[in-house]
């Protein structure tokens, strides 16, 4: 945990703390945060009733930022109307971005040319209001690039999670997407994950947790909370032969630059 005199100031750009797993101590979560050295988080939506729970969590929290969107695997339960309440969730000055949205096969809740619709209709909105999106992509890389490619050229986003190989990396660099790592970062047997740390320029990277998914070694099997990305900050600094305080300071300047909340 952090010292008070640590100088450490992390940040956590993709966490779903209103989930229900932290219905029972959200304060003390939040507090082990600060002592992490958690200056900053982002909360983000995946649909209506999660982006509005962002946006309200971020209303309370000076130091919350809330990100609002229709994950692909709840477009089947959103009805009518849903593109104009993201609209109205995203014209609040809290917000700083649109998602999280994609693609998702593995669990293919709607069919592929459903999330492509409701993906691309985000990608415009997006556009239209000057906001970075936060890109979900599970087993779907291929046709994530192909859209991406094709709709967000200009639009400034971040791979939330990346969960791909170089190759993968490669292409969403070349597009000016940033690549968020989350807690498999830090297992020992994730090879590719610790290529895409150690090649992909200093510039262009971030630190989330996923709360209360994806935690990191030594807590994994456990909740996760956004205290932990301090772990995979630590993992991407060793990868990187940096000290951790400058590896902050570099992904902190990046979350500024895309999240643009200076």
């Amino acid at each position: 945990m952090r010292h008070m005199r640590d100088p450490i100031r992390l940040i956590d750009t993709h966490t779903h703390t209103t989930a229900h797993q932290f219905d029972h101590d959200r304060a003390a979560v939040l507090q082990r945060a600060s002592e992490a050295g958690v200056a900053r988080m982002i909360e983000v939506g995946y649909d209506l009733p999660t982006s509005r729970a962002a946006v309200a969590f971020a209303e309370a929290h000076p130091h919350i930022l809330a990100v609002v969107g229709l994950q692909p695997n709840h477009i089947h339960e959103t009805g009518e109307g849903w593109l104009e309440e993201i609209r109205t969730l995203a014209a609040h000055p809290k917000v700083v971005a649109i998602g999280e949205i994609g693609l998702d096969y593995h669990w293919m809740k709607v069919p592929p040319e459903v999330q492509e619709e409701v993906f691309r209709t985000q990608i415009d909105l997006a556009r239209q209001l000057k906001l970075p999106v936060v890109i979900h992509s599970r087993e779907a890389h291929a046709d994530t690039l192909r859209i991406l490619n094709a709709a967000a050229r200009g639009v400034p986003g971040v791979m939330h999670s990346f969960s791909g190989d170089w190759a993968f990396a490669q292409a969403c660099l070349e597009i000016e997407f940033m690549l968020s790592l989350s807690g498999p970062l830090t297992f020992s047997n994730a090879h590719q994950l610790h290529e895409v740390a150690r090649r992909t320029p200093a510039t262009m990277l971030l630190t989330e947790t996923d709360s209360p998914y994806l935690t990191p070694h030594p807590h994994r099997g456990k909740r996760n909370e956004p205290a932990h990305v301090r772990f995979v900050a630590a993992q991407m600094a060793q990868l990187r032969g940096v000290p951790l305080e400058e590896m902050a300071e570099q992904v902190w300047a990046n979350a500024e630059r895309v999240f643009r909340f200076g």
